[in-house]
């Protein structure tokens, strides 16, 4: 019983650190929240209209998040990922997707689809999806 309320009593607040970010984080002006903002909707903006104009491609628009699940028109993305990993290089170049399949409960959904994250700078993001639409070109299991 003193083991358990020990535990108890250590977990009645916040640990230090965490009340030292909260308040830092009720400090952070608006403006920095709003330019944060701005540039996360170019960076998913660029994704978005980059994957949406390959043909066979297709990227719902997200309203959250900082990444999307794109349709493309590979016939497995498990296959497809490890492809661009080993196989695959525009102008020294490649890509790192992760395969959807392992976002879905459900066996066989996922498997014409990727998960993106559009986590780099709009320059880089952009010559990403350019590597990604030229892989899409060559990749033996393209289904389009």
């Amino acid at each position: 019983m003193k083991s358990a309320m020990k535990f108890a009593q250590a977990r009645l607040s916040p640990p230090s650190l965490g009340q030292v970010a909260a308040e830092a984080a009720i400090a952070t002006p608006d403006s920095y929240f709003t330019e944060v903002l701005e540039e996360y909707h170019k960076r998913r903006n660029t994704v978005f209209k980059a994957i949406n104009s390959i043909k066979g491609a297709f990227c719902p628009n997200p309203s959250g998040a900082f990444y999307v699940v794109a349709k493309l028109p590979i016939d497995d993305s498990d296959k497809f990922c490890q492809w661009l990993l080993e196989d695959f290089n525009y102008n020294n170049a490649t890509v790192m997707l992760a395969p959807a399949t392992g976002f879905y409960s459900t066996k066989g959904r996922g498997k014409d689809e990727v998960r993106i994250s559009y986590v780099l700078n709009v320059d880089d993001l952009k010559h990403s999806m350019k590597v990604l639409e030229e892989a899409l070109k060559v990749y033996p299991g393209r289904t389009v």
